[in-house]
């Protein structure tokens, strides 16, 4: 079974290139999360948010991790993080055009 970590909070900027830019070194760090199958970076610069879609294949992974990146996100200075952690219906993703689960 697949686990999927949403997290999201408010966020003044930066946005598109230059949140590239400033959280490429983060993002590589993240990839090398155990677990981790791989993180969607979201943002709205109109609504002041961003945040991430994770996928973990398992549970333990995704609870350490929302730990251990909620702790980081209020070192950060932010705070009002939200987050879930849902169970992943893999036959119905799959019909649904979620190839990447494979």
């Amino acid at each position: 079974m697949k686990y999927l970590l949403q997290i999201d909070f408010p966020h003044n900027g930066p946005f598109g290139k230059e949140m590239s830019e400033a959280m490429a070194d983060l993002a590589k760090d993240i990839a090398t999360e155990e677990g981790l199958e791989f993180k969607i970076w979201t943002e709205n610069e109109e609504t002041k948010e961003a945040g991430g879609i994770y996928v973990f294949n398992n549970l333990e992974d995704a609870n350490r991790y929302l730990d251990k990146h909620t702790k980081r996100l209020q070192s950060f200075g932010y705070d009002n993080i939200n987050s879930k952690i849902f169970n992943i219906n893999e036959e119905l993703s799959m019909l649904s055009k979620a190839g990447f689960l494979k």
